[in-house]
């Protein structure tokens, strides 16, 4: 039975967990020394930025200085083969905050079931807030620096809000542990033109005294040094600047409070830098995030270099907490005592707003397997949201200009190659393909069924193409709310390159 059979007959779990009569949970399964919390049970924090990538210090980044993350890590541990298993917002964040491949759940199509069509999750899948809710601890969700609505959530299925007690953990009843998760914009700070970077800027010069100059930035060697490439990348360190100050911040709150002793507090992007080859694609400058854990009996100064998925910190988390994780969750305790380390780790893209793609990827240490399932589209297909920003309007200038190289010219490929092997240890940007070499013959099979054994056993719903009812549903949507904003040059956009997907689709493309 594959995993998608046994999400539609798993019965309900149990509810109702008394707070008051929490049992003391055998904790060395959850790496926490044998200690049972009772009403001492820890206060669990995620820390979770927008559109970064692992741009801190403590992660090789020598353009800028992060001493408030750095400083977490010293004194926990830190995870630096972290992946996140969709390279986008809505379905990431669908995945996390159901410990759940947002491919077994049906969630893989950035911002679905936002219309007429909904999406509800598979019978037995609760979301985490719901089970710490359950276990008597108060739950929030809240935007950094925390105001007067619920944080970003950005779920692409049917949910309760109300799993969610408010926006704010001071709301707890006295003693009651909590359970807070604070959304910051994070890479999404700097924007998308130069007006936006200058902003970006400005704030980091006054809070922090100086700005990143463009002669710090190093880019990767697909991006061209254009003026405006440079120009907004080192707008992107900055927003890595002033998303560390938040980090500090928040620290000093639980300082404050007399919790932080006692507070698991967890750092996480939802998925690498929006960029030409990062958001929203298969290669690690959009699947690569810093992952970095502080709290009650956490080593100081542990570094983890195994291979961890991003919805594994559902099943760390409630472990934490002394709560049973479900055996239907596909998030693993990485921090367990008896965890058993990965050997590959797993990823899909699917439709990203009116973009339609398909692509699957699995990566171990040394080697990256992606399968494009549309391989007769170019790499930068249209996406009004990408296509707007002025760092990809650059790329095309001198893209039209001839002036890239040829590794820069890759991204304008006019078709992909159907598989795309990568020797990491030798070519960690990913650049030169190795399907056709003779030498990777083995390995490459060998890819190639991992990636088809785990599309089978957790019952891949990107299979099957989505539905024209729901893509004309969550299009209208979309649609809409670009006439309310008024913005009517990129709703033509929208709607041309609607009609351009419909096109390809019908042409078998």
């Amino acid at each position: 039975m594959n995993q998608l059979q046994r999400l539609r007959t798993f019965s309900n779990p149990v509810r109702g967990i008394l707070f008051s009569a929490a049992a003391c949970y055998l904790a060395a399964a959850c790496n926490f020394e044998g200690t049972c919390w009772g009403d001492e049970r820890p206060n669990i924090v995620w820390i979770i930025p927008d559109d970064m990538s692992a741009n801190f210090a403590c992660y090789g980044e020598t353009a800028i200085a992060t001493p408030n993350v750095d400083k977490l890590a010293a004194n926990g541990v830190k995870f630096t083969n972290a992946y996140v298993t969709a390279p986008v917002c809505s379905t990431c964040r669908s995945a996390f905050i159901t410990g759940m491949y947002q491919t077994s759940i049906g969630a893989h199509h950035h911002r679905s079931g936002r219309g007429t069509e909904k999406i509800s999750l598979p019978e037995g899948i609760e979301l985490v807030p719901k089970l710490f809710q359950d276990a008597g601890y108060h739950t929030s969700i809240s935007d950094w620096p925390i105001g007067g609505k619920l944080g970003k959530t950005d779920y692409n299925f049917q949910w309760d809000q109300s799993v969610y007690d408010s926006n704010d953990w001071a709301d707890r009843k006295d003693g009651q542990p909590f359970f807070a998760q604070l959304q910051t914009k994070g890479g999404k700070l700097r924007g998308s033109h130069a007006a936006s970077w200058e902003k970006t800027a400005s704030a980091a010069e006054k809070k922090l005294g100086s700005r990143t100059t463009d002669d710090r930035v190093v880019l990767p060697p697909y991006y061209p040094r254009h003026p405006d490439v440079v120009r907004d990348w080192a707008a992107y360190l900055d927003s890595v600047r002033l998303t560390d100050l938040m980090v500090g911040e928040v620290v000093a709150r639980l300082e404050a409070e007399g919790v932080r002793e006692n507070t698991l507090i967890l750092f996480m992007t939802d998925h690498g830098i929006s960029h030409a080859r990062g958001k929203q694609f298969m290669y690690d400058e959009g699947l690569h995030v810093p992952l970095v854990i502080s709290g009650p009996s956490i080593k100081p100064g542990t570094v983890r270099n195994d291979l961890v998925e991003h919805i594994d910190i559902a099943a760390l988390s409630l472990a934490a907490a002394g709560i049973p994780v479900p055996t239907i969750m596909q998030a693993r305790n990485i921090l367990a005592t008896d965890y058993q380390p990965r050997d590959a780790v797993f990823a899909a893209r699917d439709r990203c707003d009116e973009t339609v793609d398909h692509m699957r990827a699995v990566r171990t240490k040394e080697l990256k397997y992606i399968r494009n399932f549309l391989p007769n589209r170019p790499h930068l297909q249209p996406c009004a949201y990408k296509d707007a920003k002025a760092i990809l309007i650059a790329l095309r200038q001198w893209h039209d200009a001839g002036k890239l190289d040829s590794v820069q010219e890759l991204l304008f490929r006019p078709t992909r190659a159907a598989e795309e092997l990568y020797d990491l240890s030798n070519d960690p940007f990913e650049i030169n393909n190795l399907v056709s070499d003779p030498a990777y013959a083995t390995r490459l099979s060998e890819m190639r069924g991992r990636l088809d054994q785990w599309m089978e056993s957790t019952g891949d719903q990107g299979r099957t193409p989505e539905s024209d009812a729901m893509f004309d549903s969550d299009m209208a949507v979309y649609l809409h709310t670009l006439k309310i904003r008024g913005t009517a040059s990129q709703l033509k956009t929208v709607q041309n390159n609607i009609a351009l997907m419909k096109k390809w689709a019908a042409e078998g493309k």
